[in-house]
Order: C-alpha cells, then sequence, then structure tokens
C-alpha cells in the first residue's frame, strides 16, 4: 500500500542530483519520494508542509546549508536526516557539525559534491533511510539542555564526599580491580546516533578520570579523525585517535581509526589491523571488547551505545565471562551486586537507535543498564 511507504524529501541544489536519488529510490518499494527541494530554505519549509519522514540532505547550497538547515529542522519540527557527504576532511567537518546539529546518520559520495552514479552507495543509503525513518533525532538545544544538567550534577557530585564502604558502586569495583598493574578499561561501542551522544558523555568526564576509555564509533577514516579532535577540543580528559603501540591509560579516551580494527594483544598493548569486516564494520566493537576482556579480565569494562545492528553483544558475553563490567544504557545503573562479571547496555528512550543495545540485552550479557547522561557520572565514579 501507498501509505505504508517511507515518505522521503531531497534537498540538494543539484538537479542531476535530485534526479539520481529521485531515480534510485523510486526503484525501491519502501520509499515514495513526496518532494525535491533545491536549497537548505526550501528544504526546511517543505519539512513544515509536508511532515516527511525521513529527509536526504547535501551540505553546499544556496540560501541555508545543510548544517543550517538541520538546525532549523531539528527547532521547529525534529525529523529524521540523513546527510550526503564528501569524504574530505572538510566533509567531516561538515558531518560532524550536522550531527551535532541533530542529523541522523550520513552516506559519503562516492564522487564529490555531483556523483554521477550512486549504485555503490544504493544499499547503504537504503538501509540509512530505513534505520533513520525509525530513529529519534535529538535537537541540538535538547542536547545542550542536557549536557548542561549532567554538568551540574558531576559538579554537586565532586563536592560531595566518596561513598561508604557499605555496598557502593565505587568500592565494589575496586575490589574486582585490585590486583595487578593494568588498568581498568572501559570499551565503547557505538554506531548511529554515536557523535551526539559521545559529545553528552565524554566532555562531562572530569579530569581525575581513573579509568582509560577506548572507543569504537562506526565511521570511515578521515570522520573518526574528526571526531576526536572536536571532542578533545571540549574535553578535560585527552581525546585522540588511538595508534598502533598505544597503551591505554588512566584519563585519556582513544578512538579506533576509521577503517582499522582496535585491538588489545596480551600484554595490554593496541594493536590495528584491516582484517575482514565484522557485522559489515571496521572498526567493529566485539574485536576490541574480546581481545580486551582476554587481555584485562574483570579490568575490562563495557559500555554499549545507540546504533543500528548487534555489534558489541558478544564483546560483552566475552567481558561477561571475563569477569568485567559493562554499561548500557537504560533508566539508571542499579547498585552492583557482586563482585563477578557485570554487563550494561544504553537504554531505549536515550538512543536514536535501539539496536546495538537491544541486540546486547538480548544476548543475556547485560546485567545493568543506564541512561545517557548518567553515563559521564557513573564512569567519573570508577
Amino acid at each position: 500500500m501507498e501509505s505504508s511507504k517511507i515518505r522521503v524529501l531531497i534537498v540538494d541544489d543539484s538537479l542531476f542530483m535530485r534526479a539520481a536519488i529521485k531515480k534510485l529510490l523510486d526503484s525501491r518499494p519502501e520509499f515514495q519520494v513526496i518532494e525535491l527541494a533545491k536549497d537548505g530554505q526550501e528544504g526546511v519549509d517543505k519539512v513544515l508542509e509536508l511532515s516527511p519522514d525521513v529527509v536526504t540532505m547535501d551540505f553546499n547550497m544556496p540560501r541555508m546549508n545543510g548544517v543550517q538547515a538541520v538546525r532549523e529542522i531539528m527547532r521547529k519540527r525534529p525529523t529524521p536526516v540523513l546527510m550526503f557527504s564528501a569524504h574530505t576532511r572538510q566533509g567531516a567537518k561538515e558531518t560532524l557539525e550536522a550531527l551535532h546539529a541533530g542529523a541522523v546518520d550520513f552516506v559519503t559520495k562516492p564522487a564529490g559534491e555531483v556523483s554521477a552514479h550512486l549504485d555503490g552507495i544504493a544499499d547503504e543509503l537504503c538501509s540509512k533511510l530505513l534505520a533513520a525513518a525509525r530513529s529519534r533525532p535529538r535537537s541540538a538545544q535538547m542536547v545542550a539542555t542536557s549536557s548542561l544538567r549532567t554538568s551540574r550534577t558531576m559538579q554537586a557530585q565532586e563536592q560531595t564526599p566518596p561513598p561508604s564502604a557499605s555496598g557502593s558502586f565505587r568500592n565494589i569495583i575496586t575490589q574486582t580491580s585490585a590486583a595487578g598493574g593494568l588498568p581498568r578499561v572501559v570499551v565503547i561501542g557505538i554506531s548511529t546516533g554515536g557523535p551526539v551522544a559521545l559529545s553528552r558523555v565524554i566532555p562531562n568526564l572530569p579530569k581525575t578520570l581513573r579509568v582509560a576509555v577506548l572507543i569504537v564509533q562506526h565511521m570511515p577514516e578521515a570522520f573518526t579523525a574528526m571526531l576526536a579532535e572536536r571532542l578533545s577540543s571540549e574535553s578535560q580528559v585527552e581525546v585522540r585517535e588511538a595508534c598502533d603501540g598505544d597503551r591505554p591509560k588512566a584519563g585519556t579516551v582513544l578512538i579506533a581509526p576509521g577503517g582499522m580494527h582496535l585491538k588489545v594483544d596480551p600484554s595490554g598493548v593496541l594493536r590495528l589491523s584491516d582484517g575482514p569486516l565484522v557485522h559489515g564494520c571496521r572498526p567493529a566493537a566485539d574485536v576490541t571488547m574480546s581481545s580486551a576482556a582476554a587481555a584485562y579480565g574483570r579490568r575490562t569494562i563495557g559500555v554499549v551505545m545507540t546504533g543500528m545492528g548487534k555489534d558489541g553483544a558478544q564483546g560483552l558475553v566475552a567481558i561477561k565471562a571475563a569477569g568485567g563490567k559493562t554499561f548500557d544504557g537504560a533508566q539508571g545503573l542499579v547498585a552492583i551486586k557482586a563482585a563477578g562479571g557485570k554487563t550494561f547496555a544504553q537504554d531505549r528512550d536515550s538512543c536514536v537507535i535501539f539496536g546495538m543495545p537491544k541486540a546486547a540485552i538480548d544476548s543475556g550479557a547485560v546485567d545493568e543498564v543506564v541512561a545517557l547522561d548518567d553515563l559521564a557520572t557513573k564512569l567519573g565514579q570508577l
């Protein structure tokens, strides 16, 4: 039935690109292209007029560019937006700005701003449009308000004396990792909706952070470099891309480079690998989590956050089996009941897409769930 199709608005200043995207989507039974817009301002107007299910958005356009259009859409009528990005450093910067403003995801154009052949990205485009249509876009204003609340909560907690040893989360974690010289390592697996979610966690980590953090964000190479750069500029802790030979250390956040798996060798040293895709991804959280669990055992803490697919579920199984701990964002972190292996994930309400956390929960490897805006506080207490 026509009414069951996903209604798509295409926004691009290139007549050729508008026609090419429309032709591609018209060939798929899941989609109905309801309108075309030639610039960001017209795109915003059409969103307000037609209420599409999802929008494809170009970047460089007259009157109003893609980032500005996303901000206006999120302010006036939050609607899932999928960005089209040039695979360059400047394109990566623009993409991150759009994601920060509230865009759900992005697809890189195969040949710059005007791409003659979309066949190579057709499946990716369609799958991401389907996922975006089911997502919960977050406006920049909501993010800023939420982050401010989290920051104030952390400031208040930093002025509060640590809880007593009687059943406290801090003391239970300490008991599980006191032996040996390796640090405790938090491994975060995250995908769609990740840049915004990470901007609500990493900048709110205290400069006295006592754990090392490894982030596996599903992104191409240039994009993870820009993500690290952006988070570093906003954070009290050191944030950068991981390099082969690095050792995780407390107070440092290392992001797996796009296009490379991040592994932990038995001595705790990080290794980069261009091995086969896992779940269609490289880097993949399962690779990092499983190798970290083997090297760090119960010192490993796993976090599965927003994203589509199931990456991270088996990694949490490995961490749980190794006596580690994981976080999965739902309704607040419940006090840990024992010093054995525990696992966690992000809650449905705060996820842009609940796929990865749901898969982790369905695997039976998740013990606890924590809300997104509570996660920085919890990590800061480790």
